[in-house]
């Protein structure tokens, strides 16, 4: 396959959960989709949602794997593909020239085993802090392990894996990986439209409707209300800055299952004049007006590997504020495009405290940010597309 030839590239990306569940993996899936199809045939294998989904109101071609296992103490299923004819007969039937799989699980090993097969390139991303999470659910690490190993084993069966920092490209060797390895950044579809005077009437009308003065510092964190996200250390780091008279207010967009542990401790700590609890904004719009009245992003997570939300926040010359043992803090150089403190309350005020207390630093940070983490799907996509071309160029040359 080459750009010289006639005949369009036929791309399958393999997922073990899809729309109507969201989550951070089926959005980049989703953006790589919508842009691919634009350049060449693309399939997304997945499995079927709990709730019912209008596949055709997607600009590309989905396969559902409807067999699965009932996972009721989990959000996803698990899909069993190897008991769904109709769905194996759709694989063999895409004559793919090339695999790219989003998880190493019972989809993503049909893609593998596709791929090998056929002979043709087969690329991984690997999104997930796997360690952690068989941890959690196994309380064990022996079975962690174990599990580590088979994943390994799947991801070490691809040309290359893509990853989105340096800490991943650890992460992945960590987990067993042998491979070559290349880091592919994630994206962003927000766009920062607003002039000056959008910006004045924003602040108008969202400092008067969540009770901010204009003299507070405002913060914000986009997510998952979840205590897996590490917000304890920033609810304790809001304490300590207003016994110490910081002025600021504190926004906190999402919903989650720990919602209610939140709530109790903004009540407990006294800060219910201090936090925000926005709730889920969908609308890029919306969401785009609370980066832009922002003065700083809080993203204490040590779970995530990437979080595409800084790259938003950035759009907007938002700083983000990063713990020193997360992934995505390998993304940046502190005090030049972000900032990295280390995983507690009483450094995390502290950082902020002396954000604020150098105005030049903090402005170059703001530009920084923009200029080294602001980049968008219809950038990145594209660039996929070329290295997915090399591949194949590569293969046919073997």
């Amino acid at each position: 396959m080459n750009e010289q030839s006639n005949k369009k590239l036929n791309v399958g990306l393999f997922i073990d959960t899809y729309f109507p569940m969201v989550d951070g993996v089926v959005m980049v899936v989703d953006n790589y989709a919508r842009r691919l199809a634009k350049m060449c045939n693309v399939t997304v294998f997945a499995p079927v949602g709990r709730k019912s989904f209008d596949d055709s109101s997607l600009p590309y071609k989905v396969v559902r794997c409807k067999k699965k296992f009932s996972l009721p103490f989990l959000d996803y299923d698990l899909p069993t593909p190897k008991f769904d004819k109709q769905f194996l007969q759709a694989v063999k039937d895409a004559k793919l020239d090339l695999v790219h799989i989003h998880s190493p699980f019972t989809i993503g090993k049909v893609g593998a085993k596709y791929a090998k097969k056929h002979n043709i390139p087969l690329v991984s991303t690997l999104h997930s802090q796997f360690e952690k999470d068989f941890l959690r659910a196994t309380k064990s690490k022996a079975i962690t392990r174990i599990m580590l190993n088979i994943i390994a084993k799947v991801f070490n069966k691809c040309d290359v894996l893509w990853t989105m920092s340096p800490g991943c490209v650890e992460l992945a060797h960590h987990y067993g990986y042998k491979g070559k390895t290349d880091i592919i950044s994630n994206a962003t579809d927000l766009v920062n439209n607003f002039s000056d005077k959008d910006i004045i009437d924003i602040k108008s009308q969202l400092f008067a409707k969540y009770n901010i003065q204009p003299d507070d510092k405002v913060f914000i964190t986009i997510g998952r209300v979840n205590k897996l996200k590490n917000l304890d250390v920033v609810f304790d780091c809001c304490k300590i800055l207003k016994d110490k008279d910081f002025h600021f207010k504190w926004l906190i967009v999402g919903n989650g299952g720990d919602m209610e542990y939140f709530e109790n401790k903004t009540a407990k700590l006294n800060l219910q004049d201090k936090v925000v609890f926005v709730g889920k904004v969908v609308d890029p719009v919306e969401k785009g007006k609370l980066f832009a009245i922002s003065n700083l992003h809080l993203f204490p997570s040590t779970y995530d590997t990437d979080g595409i939300v800084r790259i938003e926040a950035a759009a907007f010359s938002l700083p983000t504020v990063f713990v020193d043992t997360s992934l995505p803090a390998t993304t940046i150089t502190d005090g030049d495009n972000g900032y990295i403190t280390q995983n507690t309350p009483e450094a995390f005020s502290q950082k902020i405290e002396e954000i604020f207390a150098d105005e030049d630093r903090y402005k170059k940070v703001q530009q920084n940010c923009k200029k080294d983490l602001y980049i968008t799907w219809d950038e990145v996509v594209p660039l996929a597309y070329e290295k997915y071309l090399e591949l194949c160029k590569k293969h046919q040359e073997k």
